[in-house]
């Protein structure tokens, strides 16, 4: 119990850290000025309200199971995601720590949590995710898209070395060789690149 005290002491005054408790009632027993201040939405003390007021509503089980996670492993953490009112019709998703708080009797006593918004690094994730499929596609076209073509068009010059043309188009046909095997070179590098990234 001291240690739930001396950690609410030191985040009390946190910027990034949210400290609550919530007793064997499902009611908040302790809040931060800072969880208060962020998902309280009528201006008021989330003292006393059921846990579940802040929360998305698909999240309360979550949040329940994790509950009782604590209590069958007492002493241990358990970590959970979640998603919280944003005060603007919206969410934000918090990540929490649990922990199960016994009185000196080891009664039950309730749960304590602390907890940060970690919605600018689940949005940065949704954002690498969309971006890492874009290249995958990006890749799959160089590679079969772009490819195919390029492999027919020196393919077809290849023929051209075998026929007998005058100067000038056998000028033309080395030209487009050429052109056609840089142009090659730089889609295998830029499929390379791509598959790199992935």
């Amino acid at each position: 119990m001291d240690h739930y005290r001396e950690t609410n002491n030191f985040l009390a005054d946190s910027n990034f850290f949210y400290t609550i408790a919530i007793g064997m009632d499902s009611r908040y027993t302790h809040v931060s000025d800072n969880y208060n201040r962020n998902f309280d939405l009528l201006g008021d003390s989330l003292l006393g309200k059921h846990f579940s007021v802040t929360l998305h509503p698909g999240d309360i089980q979550i949040c329940k199971e994790a509950g009782m996670r604590c209590f069958e492993n007492p002493g241990k953490l358990i970590p959970v995601t979640l998603r919280k009112h944003n005060g603007e019709g919206g969410f934000v998703s918090t990540q929490w720590e649990m922990k199960a708080l016994f009185k000196d009797n080891q009664e039950p006593e309730g749960i304590f949590c602390i907890g940060y918004n970690i919605t600018e690094l689940v949005t940065a994730k949704i954002e690498i995710e969309s971006k890492s499929n874009q290249l995958s596609e990006i890749g799959f076209i160089q590679s079969h898209g772009v490819r195919r073509p390029l492999a027919n068009i020196l393919g077809l010059t290849e023929l051209l070395t075998a026929t007998e043309v005058t100067p000038n188009v056998q000028h033309l046909h080395e030209l487009l060789l050429r052109s056609a095997k840089e142009l090659d070179a730089v889609i295998k590098d830029i499929t390379d690149k791509a598959d790199q990234q992935i």
